[in-house]
């Protein structure tokens, strides 16, 4: 199992306070991880220390952007990055998880079990369809990494933000100038370079208008 300074040395160059506590729910995550991946597709990524530069690393880089507090809403959890990660560094986010796919859930599930995360909800439903449920809206932050469909989940997530909210999005510099084009009443801030990377970053949009109270 990889060490707490080996995991330190591997987030600094994305530069975000981190505790020991969270360091260690790291390490328990990555090992989790990388051992479900042997029998669910979670990750292309084989490594310990890939795995914590290139996912936990970019999900913990939203805070440089982002208040963590409040409602947060993760599109496409996956193997619950952005958005289970964050939850690892900030106690004061309500976590929920969109994935519809049933063995990610419940990988999801173990990850918040094993590093005592306190409630999570895990939820089997794809954007749209959550958006017209009574779960839906009043969210602070709205999280997507590696999901596609940009177009449509812009929209619906403005819808479900609250005044003030933030969209963050994972994604490519080539994607970033159709987004802006397309969604000119949103507000967005200067796209986050992701270390190592040439060409992604994260692009943060608010909502300025009034949707949800």
């Amino acid at each position: 199992m990889i060490s707490n300074q080996v995991v330190r040395e591997l987030l600094a160059p994305f530069d975000v306070p981190i505790s020991d506590e969270s360091i260690r729910n790291v390490i328990v995550y990555a090992d989790l991880l990388l051992r479900w991946n042997r029998k669910i597709n979670l990750t292309s990524i084989s490594s310990a220390q890939e795995c914590i530069s290139r996912h936990f690393g970019e999900s913990f880089l939203a805070s440089r952007k982002v208040r963590l507090r409040g409602r947060l809403l993760d599109v496409g959890s996956g193997a619950g990055f952005p958005g289970l990660a964050l939850k690892l560094i900030s106690s004061q986010l309500d976590v929920v998880l969109l994935e519809p796919v049933a063995k990610k859930r419940a990988f999801l599930k173990e990850v918040a079990r094993a590093c005592r995360l306190g409630p999570i909800q895990v939820i089997g439903k794809r954007l749209d369809e959550f958006a017209q449920s009574e779960e839906g809206g009043g969210f602070d932050i709205i999280t997507a990494r590696a999901v596609g469909g940009l177009a449509s989940l812009v929209a619906t997530s403005m819808e479900l933000l609250r005044r003030g909210g933030h969209l963050c999005l994972w994604l490519g510099l080539r994607q970033v100038q159709g987004i802006l084009e397309a969604n000119p009443e949103i507000r967005w801030l200067e796209p986050e370079t992701i270390p190592f990377s040439r060409d992604r970053v994260i692009l943060v949009g608010v909502q300025v208008k009034q949707k949800v109270d």
